[in-house]
């Protein structure tokens, strides 16, 4: 066989790192997709804020010509 000899810790411990390296990208890309929900959902809070003021400000207008803008 040959004059290396391979040790089951060895083994083990290759093993180990390759599934933190695998568990660490997965929390990587779940808090990556998380980031992206949130933003996406503060992207549609903030279409909802711009469309209240347009409203606001329309109903405004319709009271006060004078100070349209």
């Amino acid at each position: 066989y040959g004059d290396e000899v391979i040790q089951s810790a060895d083994v083990y411990a290759a093993g180990e790192v390759k599934t933190d390296d695998k568990l660490e990208e997965y929390e990587k890309a779940r808090k990556e997709e998380k980031h992206h929900k949130h933003m996406e959902e503060l992207g549609g809070l903030g279409a909802m804020a711009t469309g209240a003021f347009a409203l606001h400000e329309k109903h405004a207008e319709k009271k006060d010509p004078e100070h349209a803008h």
